[in-house]
């Protein structure tokens, strides 16, 4: 008889077992980056994260001899079931131990369980807990650190999830390329004309106005994201927790917004890669981890950059100035980078593997595509 059991978590100590279990799996990975704990805390919690005014979710541990070897989440989004489909649910936050073969397919079991009593239909994951947070199961890249709000998984997750008859959904792309080479002709042609536009105001963002200009930037990407596959709406209260989040990690010169005709028309945001500045932290801001990444944050110097989130409202997307806006923005983004943040590399992504004109944009001279994500799916 299988000493592994399968439980769902209810305490405090618990969730904290739940947490610090990525820390059995990749404490001999040199690539994998430590989360910040309160930062995990906090995607789990109803109350913190407004995802839960509109989700319910399940957390299980897989224990053998009262140690954990697995982990799994299962959740039901209601504006996931608005927007993509009835009968949709979601599983995600999948963690198993190097060697152990039954925890994976009972773990997977678990959550496709929980789907069904509540009547869901079919299931897509990995996402952790939704796909604002981190979305799909990385599948290349694996020598690569991940990037701030990245996820790296172990490679043998892909076997282990096919195995239970998964297939592919969608593939998401981050791509990778060197920022000191400047941006070819081409796109450098269309820039210039851009800047000669008395139509076109490219503005940095005023963190003096932050609240406003966050609600700018979230609802101009609730327009622009609003036809892609997997779109799910910010609602105002999560508009207002990522821009909490995010006030920190922002800087004036590298989040800009382009107007056309007086009207925000897009968007670019570009982040140092904070996992930089936190990997060294081991998860914790306590108690000296706070005070030493507010320093970093006061001037950081990275190696890379990321471009997390860029659109383009719907009305001026399919055409000329849908990429004279971006590459505006990512040239603007691109000098400051180098220049005030020492940066060498950045990251763009993740876009989706059908979305022509992001991967146009992303296909820049000297880009690679660095990483691949995998969100699965499987009829119940």
């Amino acid at each position: 008889m299988s000493d592994l059991v399968i439980r769902p978590i209810t305490t405090k100590a618990d969730k904290k077992r739940f947490v610090d279990f990525a820390w059995d799996v990749y404490k001999d990975d040199p690539v994998w980056v430590p989360p910040l704990k309160s930062e995990v805390l906090g995607l789990m919690t109803p109350g913190e994260n407004p995802w839960f005014e509109h989700g319910e979710a399940a957390f299980f541990l897989a224990e053998r001899n009262g140690r954990p070897v697995g982990r799994i989440s299962a959740q039901i989004d209601r504006l996931v079931l608005e927007h993509m489909g009835p009968g949709i649910g979601n599983w995600g936050m999948y963690e198993v131990l190097d060697g152990e073969t039954e925890a994976g397919p009972a773990l997977i079991a678990t959550a496709e369980a929980w789907l069904r009593e509540r009547q869901m239909t079919r299931a897509l994951g990995p996402i952790s807990i939704s796909i604002w947070d981190e979305p799909g199961l990385e599948i290349t890249g694996f020598d690569d650190p991940p990037t701030a709000m990245m996820g790296h998984h172990r490679p043998a997750y892909e076997a282990q999830i096919e195995g239970e008859g998964y297939t592919k959904a969608k593939d998401l792309y981050c791509y990778a390329l060197d920022i000191r080479v400047p941006l070819e002709p081409l796109a450098q042609r269309l820039i210039q004309a851009g800047q000669r536009s008395s139509r076109i105001r490219l503005r940095e963002v005023d963190k003096s106005r932050f609240d406003e200009e966050a609600a700018i930037i979230l609802n101009l990407l609730n327009d622009a994201w609003s036809d892609n596959w997997g779109f799910i709406p910010l609602t105002p209260s999560e508009i207002a927790y990522a821009g909490k989040k995010l006030k920190t990690i922002i800087f004036e010169d590298l989040v800009v917004i382009a107007e056309v005709d007086g009207e925000p028309a897009s968007f670019m945001i570009t982040l140092p890669d904070i996992n930089e500045l936190t990997r060294d932290l081991d998860g914790k801001l306590f108690p000296f981890g706070w005070a030493k990444l507010l320093w970093r944050l006061r001037k950081p110097k990275v190696h890379r950059m990321r471009v997390p989130l860029m659109g383009v409202a719907k009305k001026h997307q399919g055409g000329r100035l849908a990429g004279q806006l971006a590459f505006m923005m990512i040239e603007y983004c691109r000098i400051n980078s180098v220049e005030n943040y020492g940066a060498s590399h950045g990251e763009f992504g993740w876009v989706l593997e059908d979305n022509g004109g992001m991967l146009a944009i992303a296909d820049l001279r000297g880009s690679r595509r660095s990483k691949v994500y995998r969100i699965y799916e499987k009829a119940l």
